[in-house]
């Protein structure tokens, strides 16, 4: 089974990947801006400052310089700066970061600095607005995703509760979006479904009822001829095989109107697996005589199944039924393995048409009238799939064929 990935979920992460991947965007942007605007203002400062200071300097007069800003002359500017081309510089000296501005007059070069200038600390306040800016719309991301999740998600939760609850008018049926579509054909689906299963219920159910009357009366019958039919041998093997066939009938007939009713409605207890294997090869012990077969329990360790008896049984049954009516010699080996029960045989191997059948895929034509196995393996595999137990087959390498049911 996949594991659940939330739809709401990777609404809500879609959402804020794009708010992520846009507010990097923006923030680089923002900053190459930001930058490129601070050196803009600095540098026009620094020129400003430059063309009044270096005047009155060769004139004679002093130089007041505003706060954070110092003008220097020739032997008077500090050694780091000494140097420098005609021009502006970002230097640090000190730890501290500088703008320098290099320049000249008829006195000599001089340099303008600005040592802590207000564009930094509006510099600092303009990054701390982007990363408040940058969370506040992660957050609005997230909210507005899960907002439209919402929207999203919970008709469809609605929808999916009405569907597994099997409501007859399912929600969303009048809407005019693509949810309507949905529900419309959800409804549509579970209709014929629904018309399915109870002709199928129909079936196995009133028509299996219906035929247990015509069986009692075969095996009361069969039963007579058995006990008055004197010493003709072919008279009593006759009987015996009318009997046989009508109470194998009737199994099929209790087995199909069990399968008729919902599993929650069936009586389930904890049976032994040996203990049905036991028996069901005792009973088909009949279906060896006169053939060179053997039919052999080889026993193993015993597991417990919550099943209805009579399903149970009859899947067994069937398949040791078929493995010994098809298998003309050698041997039928029923054992246990694990939580599984295994049904091995000599014969000639499963038809093609039954083969098709226990792998799920569709059946030639040509072939779909008889698949040599009865209705044993078909009622198996349905009694399988009520019980939620696992129905496979392998070829023996030594010839015929192994039957293998897998119990949860």
């Amino acid at each position: 089974m996949r594991p659940f990935k939330s739809l709401k979920r990777r609404i809500i992460v879609a959402y804020l990947l794009f708010a992520l991947v846009a507010s990097i965007f923006f923030a680089i942007i923002a900053a190459i801006a930001v930058e490129g605007i601070e050196v803009r203002l600095v540098d026009e400062r620094l020129k400003e400052v430059a063309a009044w200071a270096s005047p009155r300097h060769a004139a004679g007069l002093s130089v007041g310089m505003p706060a954070g800003l110092s003008f220097h002359h020739a032997e008077d500017t500090p050694l780091p700066l000494r140097g420098l081309a005609p021009g502006m510089h970002e230097k640090t000296v000190d730890g501290v970061d500088l703008h320098v501005l290099v320049g000249s007059d008829v006195h000599g070069e001089f340099v303008v600095i600005d040592h802590a200038t207000e564009y930094e600390k509006i510099e600092l306040v303009v990054y701390s607005m982007f990363a408040l800016a940058f969370i506040g719309f992660l957050i609005c991301a997230s909210l507005l995703g899960a907002f439209i999740a919402n929207r999203l998600i919970t008709p469809i939760m609605s929808l999916t509760q009405a569907v597994k609850a099997g409501q007859a008018a399912l929600p969303l049926q009048d809407s005019a979006d693509e949810l309507g579509i949905l529900a419309r054909a959800f409804a549509e689906r579970t209709a014929e479904l629904t018309e399915v299963l109870d002709r199928e219920r129909f079936f196995t159910g009133d028509v299996s009822h219906e035929l247990r009357t015509p069986l009692t009366v075969i095996t009361g019958a069969a039963e007579i001829l058995m006990e008055h039919g004197g010493d003709d041998p072919l008279v009593r093997s006759a009987s015996e095989r009318i009997y046989r066939a009508a109470h194998e009938a009737s199994d099929s007939v209790t087995v199909l109107l069990r399968l008729a009713r919902a599993p929650e409605l069936l009586e389930c207890t904890s049976l032994s697996v040996a203990e049905l294997a036991r028996q069901e090869c005792l009973r088909c012990q009949s279906y060896t005589a006169g053939k060179p077969l053997t039919l052999v329990f080889a026993d193993g360790e015993d597991f417990l199944v919550n099943a209805p008896r009579e399903l149970l049984a009859a899947a067994i049954g069937n398949l040791v039924r078929n493995a010994c009516q098809y298998t003309l010699q050698g041997e039928v080996i029923v054992r246990l393995a694990g939580r599984a029960l295994i049904v091995e045989d000599t014969g000639p191997g499963l038809p093609e048409a039954a083969r098709a059948r226990l792998l799920h895929q569709p059946v030639p034509a040509n072939l779909s009238g008889s698949s040599g196995t009865g209705l044993g393996l078909g009622l198996v595999q349905r009694i399988c799939l009520y019980l939620g137990a696992d129905l496979a087959f392998n070829v023996r390498p030594a010839g015929g064929t192994m039957l293998r049911i897998d119990f949860i």
